[in-house]
């Protein structure tokens, strides 16, 4: 009698944990969504997509489950068109189509200010390791991969934005040819973790993990961004 009862109890573990998990996950949505009206109205507006609790002083977190960047209620919900200084987002744009990744460019054009910016970073198409290539590729051996839709290099990637309305500056990246390129950026402007500097894959002899990473800027009625 009593182990029936004890396996009744283990057998419903597994659904007390998804309850528990749903609830906690309520309670980060509800938070964040608090926090985003609060601190959306003030400005310099600075966000991150994605964030997953990961955001540096000054910038506001954000997470999909109330700022979706293919969702335009979630945008209208919060900001006002040519409002945002700049937006962050890591390691977010390969988990989109690329037309969805045009859409969701347009979308930020579409809410930052003249002279703001978007700080973007990508898995790096052109790094020269297969086994990095392989831990990242759509469907690939790493963490999310199973959810990658698309693995950019710095020329599809830039292209993605410039035809989004943006000017394009890359940062980091590697070029066909296998060879880095690195520009030194302000952290800032929005810190990128899985970086040159930032990334603990990385020596000062061998790069282990690097990213496209691009600053692609609104610019003013005149061009200028600046």
């Amino acid at each position: 009698m009593g182990g029936s009862i004890a396996r009744r109890l283990i057998a419903r573990i597994p659904v007390l944990n998804r309850i528990k998990s749903r609830l906690k996950n309520a309670s980060i949505r509800k938070s964040g969504e608090r926090r985003l009206k609060e601190l959306g109205k003030r400005p310099p507006i600075r966000i991150v997509i994605g964030a997953s609790g990961i955001c540096d002083e000054g910038w506001i977190e954000t997470d999909i489950e109330y700022l979706n960047l293919l969702n335009p209620k979630h945008w209208e919900t919060y900001f006002q068109k040519d409002s945002i200084d700049a937006i962050l987002a890591e390691h977010v744009w390969e988990h989109l189509t690329p037309e969805q990744g045009l859409a969701a460019a347009r979308k930020c054009f579409e809410y930052l200010r003249p002279g703001g910016y978007l700080r973007v970073a990508v898995p790096d198409g052109f790094f020269p390791d297969p086994k990095y290539i392989e831990y990242v590729r759509p469907g690939g051996s790493g963490a999310g991969a199973d959810d990658h839709k698309v693995l950019y290099d710095h020329i599809t990637f830039s292209e993605l934005f410039t035809k989004a309305g943006f000017r394009v500056e890359p940062l980091e990246y590697h070029d066909s040819k296998g060879v880095f390129h690195f520009v030194e950026w302000k952290t800032a402007d929005g810190t990128i973790f899985r970086s040159k500097r930032f990334d603990d894959r990385n020596t000062d002899v061998k790069l282990g993990y690097t990213s496209v990473i691009l600053d692609a800027y609104k610019p003013y009625a005149n061009g200028a961004t600046i």
